[in-house]
């Protein structure tokens, strides 16, 4: 049981009230959409993932998380967008719980085509989201030409950039706290 207080946040459930306005369009549009993550995205093209974030990590204390979601949920995408939903995946998938903070999740709706960066607080009082923008405006030109594995682990490898720049006098034999491999939603 949880108790709760006026200073404590639920991270885990999704602030509804905050950003999105209900929608029929967008809950019919990832109703009716078929599963494909596995189809874009092979057990070949999953390795390829894995091992470019274990590269990107490398020299650094930071650690990615990539997620492919072909649609949110039914029962969440009435009122649920998908920056609403990195979010609630970043609480859930414990990304926010690494040791130095520096948790960095890589979320892609392969329904809406829509790239989500959702990093920890450590990370963000040193970074601007104009960088983040150009990394996830990158991916969506190369998921647009259907480039999809080529457009996860550029982005990967774009984080893994900025990571270094932001951690450079970090320890860089740190342990692994989050799992390499990508993980495949609907």
């Amino acid at each position: 049981m949880v108790t709760t207080t006026d200073t404590t946040e639920i991270v885990t459930q999704p602030k509804i009230e905050e950003v999105a306005q209900p929608s029929f369009k967008r809950w019919l549009k990832h109703f009716l959409y078929m599963p494909a993550a596995k189809r874009y995205f092979s057990k070949q093209d999953q390795q390829a993932i894995a091992q470019a974030v274990t590269e990107a990590e490398h020299g650094h204390i930071g650690e990615i998380q990539v997620v492919i979601e072909g649609y949110i949920p039914s029962n969440q995408a009435y009122n649920q967008t998908t920056r609403m939903r990195a979010r609630q995946l970043f609480a859930e998938l414990g990304v926010w719980d690494t040791e130095f903070n520096s948790g960095v999740l890589l979320y892609l709706n392969l329904c809406e085509r829509k790239v989500e960066i959702v990093i920890d607080r450590g990370i963000q009082q040193a970074t601007e989201q104009v960088v983040w923008d150009g990394i996830c405006q990158n991916m969506i030109t190369q998921l647009a030409a259907q480039q999809y594995k080529a457009a996860v682990i550029n982005g990967v490898f774009s984080i893994g950039e900025v990571l270094m720049e932001f951690y450079t006098d970090s320890i860089a034999d740190q342990q692994n706290e989050l799992s390499n491999h990508p993980i495949i939603l609907g």
